[in-house]
C-alpha cells in the first residue's frame, strides 16, 4: 500500500514530456502474441498495467523483456495455458487475449476482466463478434471459455450495436487470421484502433479503414515479428494540460498530437486558456484573467473523452459560477465527486449530472483515489489545495500514469510517495 502526499498551493513550472498511451499499449502486448518471431515495442509507459501483462505473457511461455520503455515479446515458443484467474482478473485490458488467443490458437480460457469500476461494463459485444466469425464461447466459473470447430474462424460482416473501443479491438485480434474476409460497422474510431491497426498491418495483417467506422480485413494465415513505436497518452497529455491551466506559471507538454485532443482543448479555449500549439508540443501560459463556466459532455471519439472528464474537473472549479459535466459513456463515473466536496469544493450529482460551482480556494484534506481518472482528478485538486493533502489506493493512479510523481517534482511540485504501513490507521477523513 502506497499513499501520495502533496504540498500545494504553488505555481509550477517548465517541461513535461508525455510517455507512450497506456490505452494502445494494454492492447498492443497481446496483439504481438499472434506473431511467430519477436515484436519490439518502443515508447511502452512504465506502469502497472504493463506489468501485469508481462507477467500473463511469461506464465504463457512467451519471452518477454522491458528496459527503458522498449518491450520485446518473442512469442515463438508461446502455449495456451488456461488463465480463469489469477493476474488476468486484475485489469480490465486482459480481455484482450480472449480475442489473440482464438486468432492464435483457436481457442483461450480466460478470466473475467477487472480495472477500475465505472459500473456495468459488460463484454456482449465482444462475444457476438467472437461468435459471428464461428467461435463457440461460454462461461464458466467466472471465466470465458472459447472454442472454434476444426475449420477455424471464418471473416464475416458484424454490426457493433454499441461504439465500443474494446470490441472494436477484440474482434480485429480474432479476425486477422480467419478466412476471408470481415468487415466490422459502426466500428470505434479512437487513435488507439488505428495503433493497433498499424502494429498488425507491419506483422503482414491486411486491414482497412482503422479509423473510421468501417473497418475491412481480409484474413491472412500467419504474422511475423515487426518494430513498432506506440502514439503518445492522449489522456495523459489532457491530464497534464489540464494541470498546466489550473496550477501552471508556464508549462509545455511536449509528445503531443494535437489532432487527438481537438475536442478537449476546444473547451480549454472555450474557458479562456491562452495555448500555444506547435508540432508536437503545446504551451499553456499562465491564467491572467478569470475563467468562464462551461458544459461538457463526453462522447465517443472524436469527442470528449469520458477518461478526461475527471482530470478538467478541478481546473473547473477554477471558473466563476456554474460548470456542468455528463458523461455519456460512464454515468457512474462519479467518485471523484465526494472526495473533492472533502477538500472544499462545491459539486454534487444530480442525475447524471455533475455540477460544480467556482470556489476560491481548496484545501488539503485525506482523500481515496476509487478509479484511474479520479486519482489523477485528485492529484490536481492537491496541487491547487492549500495545506497538506494524502491520496489513498494510488495504486490505481500507478497503473496509467508513467512517472508521475517524477515528472510533477520535475515541475517543481512538492509531492512525494509513501509506503503506507500495513498497521497504519488511516482514522476518519477530513
Amino acid at each position: 500500500m502506497k499513499q501520495i502526499k502533496i504540498r500545494g498551493g504553488k505555481p509550477l513550472s517548465g517541461t513535461v514530456t508525455v510517455s507512450g498511451a497506456k490505452n494502445s499499449a494494454v492492447a498492443l502486448i497481446p496483439a504481438a502474441i499472434l506473431a511467430d518471431s519477436p515484436v519490439y515495442l518502443d515508447g511502452v509507459p512504465d506502469i502497472q498495467d504493463v506489468h501485469a501483462l508481462i507477467e500473463i505473457l511469461e506464465i504463457m511461455g512467451v519471452k518477454a523483456s522491458f528496459d527503458s520503455n522498449r518491450l520485446v515479446i518473442d512469442p515463438s515458443e508461446m502455449v495456451s495455458i488456461p488463465m480463469p484467474s489469477g493476474k488476468i482478473n486484475s485489469l480490465r485490458a486482459s480481455y484482450y487475449f480472449m480475442g489473440a488467443l482464438l486468432g492464435k490458437f483457436g481457442s483461450g480460457v480466460v478470466g473475467l476482466p477487472g480495472g477500475c469500476y465505472l459500473g456495468p461494463r459488460p463484454i456482449d459485444l465482444h462475444i457476438k463478434g467472437f461468435e459471428a466469425l464461428g467461435a463457440h464461447v461460454t462461461t464458466e466459473h467466472g471465466a470465458t471459455y472459447l472454442r472454434t470447430e476444426e475449420e477455424g474462424l471464418t471473416g464475416n460482416r458484424i454490426y457493433m450495436d454499441v461504439v465500443s473501443v474494446g470490441a472494436t479491438i477484440n474482434v480485429l485480434l480474432a479476425a486477422v487470421k480467419a478466412k476471408g474476409k470481415t468487415i466490422i460497422e459502426n466500428a470505434a474510431k479512437e487513435p488507439e484502433i488505428i495503433d493497433v491497426a498499424t502494429l498488425l498491418n507491419n506483422m503482414g495483417a491486411s486491414i482497412k479503414g482503422a479509423g473510421t467506422n468501417e473497418i475491412r480485413v481480409e484474413g491472412v494465415e500467419t504474422l511475423h515479428g515487426c518494430r513498432h513505436t506506440i502514439i503518445p497518452d492522449r489522456i495523459e497529455a489532457g491530464t497534464y494540460l489540464a494541470l498546466a491551466a489550473a496550477v501552471g506559471g508556464g508549462i509545455t507538454v511536449n509528445n503531443v498530437i494535437y489532432e487527438h485532443l481537438e475536442s478537449f482543448l476546444a473547451k480549454m479555449q472555450e474557458m479562456g486558456v491562452k495555448m500555444t500549439v506547435k508540432e508536437d508540443s503545446i504551451q499553456v501560459l499562465p491564467v491572467s484573467e478569470p475563467l468562464h463556466p462551461i458544459s461538457v459532455r463526453t462522447y465517443p471519439y472524436p469527442g470528449f473523452a469520458t477518461d478526461l472528464q475527471q482530470p478538467i474537473t478541478p481546473l473547473l472549479l477554477l471558473a466563476g459560477g456554474e460548470s456542468f459535466i455528463e458523461d455519456t459513456i460512464y454515468q457512474k463515473r462519479i467518485n471523484h465527486i465526494p472526495e473533492l466536496v472533502r477538500m472544499g469544493a462545491k459539486a454534487k450529482v444530480e442525475g447524471n449530472m455533475i455540477i460544480l460551482e467556482g470556489i476560491a480556494q481548496l484545501k488539503g484534506a485525506t482523500v481515496e483515489a476509487s478509479d484511474l481518472r479520479a486519482g489523477a482528478c485528485l492529484v490536481i485538486a492537491g496541487l491547487l489545495a492549500e495545506g497538506e493533502t494524502t491520496i489513498l489506493n494510488v495504486e490505481y493512479i500507478l497503473r496509467g500514469y508513467d512517472h508521475i510523481i517524477e515528472k510533477l517534482s520535475g515541475l517543481g511540485a512538492d509531492i512525494e510517495m509513501l509506503d503506507l504501513p500495513d498497521s497504519a490507521e488511516l482514522g476518519e477523513k477530513a
